[in-house]
């Protein structure tokens, strides 16, 4: 069993959302993190708050979708903390649409998601992962650093309209812990490096919570245990995923039992 004291993590996306909850739960546990974000003032205000928790917080800008970020983020947790034991690459963003729209009368499409919104959905969510993926796990094997990569799917991986570029990207995150353990397992690493991916439902952050009450009362409608799921037990979950090394090559559903529009 792997301990989160002393462990570093390195996180994007963690100026707010699930991303901040990890790197809190994981200061508290006596852990070291390193946030990354591409909103800068958003960023120095999660390191001021986090440093009132502990003392081992580092922060960097970093844009997920260019190389060269992400090649500097994975060196700066080595030269600041010595290693990396969780990788948690949480940047996303969600982009809606249908990818046609109709006219009611004519039946006519009268409108389409463009190229722009599809694409950086998929340049966030997916290519922006990977690349973070890929240079965090570099710094890993070459500084003998033993830890997780864990990756966050969503239920709607599971396909829900209007979201066709962030459900492909989440789907290929629910797919990409199968890949990387083949990976690892070949290259007679996977009992140094793990991958796991949480898949979430509706959670509570800020932002969600921010939403009209009408429409979270019908988010909440489709969730049998009857509230939104709290960003710290998905945390809860990604700390057991961390610790426990049998956990490998899979993706576990967080979500209250989330029917998607269906009680059954």
């Amino acid at each position: 069993m792997l301990q989160v004291k002393d462990s570093v993590a390195v996180i994007t996306g963690g100026s707010g959302g699930i991303g901040r909850a990890l790197a809190e739960g994981w200061l508290k546990e006596g852990g070291k993190v390193v946030i990354a974000d591409v909103q800068e003032e958003a960023l120095q205000a999660a390191e001021r708050e986090l440093k009132e928790i502990g003392d081992g917080v580092a922060s960097i800008i970093c844009n997920v979708t260019q190389e060269e970020d992400n090649t500097r983020l994975a060196e700066f947790a080595i030269e600041r903390f010595g290693a990396i034991n969780l990788v948690a690459p949480f940047a996303g963003i969600t982009g809606d649409g249908l990818m046609i729209k109709t006219d009611r009368e004519t039946g006519k499409v009268v409108g389409k998601m463009s190229l722009e919104k599809f694409q950086r959905v998929i340049d966030i969510n997916l290519t922006g992962v990977f690349l973070t993926v890929r240079e965090c796990v570099e710094q890993m094997v070459n500084h003998n650093s033993k830890g997780l990569v864990c990756l966050v799917s969503s239920t709607g991986s599971l396909g829900t309209a209007g979201q066709i570029n962030y459900s492909s990207s989440k789907a290929a995150m629910a797919v990409m812990p199968k890949v990387l353990t083949a990976e690892f397992f070949r290259r007679n690493l996977a009992d140094k490096i793990r991958c796991m991916a949480v898949a979430p439902g509706y959670v509570g952050t800020a932002m969600v919570k921010s939403i009209d009450e009408r429409i979270i009362g019908k988010i909440i409608e489709q969730v049998p245990i009857g509230r939104l799921i709290e960003p710290e037990e998905v945390v809860s979950l990604i700390r057991e995923l961390y610790v426990n090394e049998a956990m490998a090559g899979e993706t576990v559903f967080i979500h209250g039992g989330l029917r998607l529009g269906s009680k059954g």
